[in-house]
């Protein structure tokens, strides 16, 4: 394979459509691994090198590594609580991804590695209570984070502290808190809180039929970052100088039925809400605190929810009246 500015793994995802791009209009070159067929990619940019593969294999990874200055390792076999929450084995065995495009980063010494963890590996003693205290980089520890995917994350964080210190790989890490926007996955059982709340408020306004069923009591509480703070986030991380894991996400706590509110308003709208307290919901308070990444980098993300929102709901009610031939 060629040389190139920048591998992504799980480039056909939603957050890697997005880096991508962020990547090539810098004029940086990119090539885009992911084991999707192009076909269900979130995006494919013609620009990029893209290849379809499986990176949890090693020969695979060493493939995708090969001639890059820099690895953007966000493959993992994901999705919103629905999904974690009943797929707990398979969110462990992401851990063959993390580790063997770890490996291929060291053995051919990429510049920088760029690991995407979670605020799922926080302790779940910290996150009993809507009323939460936002989660700082040290509450990790004693660990008991989410069952399967958040131990996955915060093995592989571990791991990349130790190829640092015991093989010297530039690794850095970031901990994305609930990530949305557009372009994401709206539908199908891996959506998360956000497209899922726009979708069932665009199907409503799209039908007519108003009752919506929402997960839980709706007191449940989280912060969701915008699309495009998460990519600025990711890449200045990566070029940044901290090797420790750093909280990227809004500091914004909204609970689920305050943001049921908030997209009632963007659609003009008001639906029946039906609570189903038997669905999965994780924990009962999550939020991000943004101390320490402002104190590296003087910057946290900062589109607000109703920004983000706006541009999220416009762009899943299109998909939506696409899917419902109208």
């Amino acid at each position: 394979m060629n040389s190139v500015d920048a591998v992504v793994t799980g480039a056909g995802g939603f957050i890697g459509g997005h880096l991508v791009r962020s990547l090539l209009d810098s004029g940086r070159s990119v090539r885009g691994v992911d084991v999707k067929p192009f076909a269900e990619w979130h995006q494919v940019h013609h620009d990029a090198e893209n290849v379809q593969g499986d990176v949890s294999l090693l020969e695979t990874a060493r493939d995708a590594v090969r001639g890059a200055a820099s690895v953007y390792n966000l493959a993992a076999d994901m999705g919103g609580m629905g999904f974690i929450e009943n797929n707990k084995a398979a969110c462990m065995m992401s851990v063959l991804t993390s580790t063997h495009v770890l490996q291929a980063a060291r053995e051919f010494e990429v510049d920088r590695y760029f690991y995407s963890s979670s605020a799922c590996v926080y302790a779940a003693q910290h996150q009993t209570s809507p009323d939460v205290t936002a989660l700082r980089e040290e509450d990790a520890y004693p660990a008991m984070p989410e069952d399967g995917y958040g131990w996955e994350k915060l093995f592989s964080e571990r791991m990349a502290r130790h190829y640092l210190e015991d093989y010297g790989v530039q690794t850095r890490v970031a901990r994305y808190h609930n990530v949305y926007g557009e372009l994401g996955t709206w539908t199908g059982g891996r959506e998360k809180a956000p497209a899922a709340i726009c979708r069932k408020i665009a199907t409503a306004v799209a039908t007519g039929d108003h009752r919506i069923e929402i997960w839980g009591d709706g007191q449940q509480t989280r912060t969701f970052m915008y699309i495009a703070d998460c990519v600025r986030g990711t890449r200045m991380i990566t070029d940044g100088d901290d090797p420790r894991p750093v909280n990227l996400g809004s500091d914004e706590l909204v609970s689920i039925n305050q943001m049921v509110d908030i997209v009632e308003k963007i659609a003009g709208v008001t639906v029946k809400r039906e609570y189903n307290l038997a669905a999965p919901q994780g924990v009962r308070g999550r939020s991000s605190d943004n101390t320490e990444i402002l104190n590296r980098y003087g910057w946290a993300p900062s589109t607000t929810l109703v920004e983000g929102l706006e541009r999220t709901y416009a762009w899943v009610y299109g998909e939506v009246k696409n899917s419902l031939g109208s």
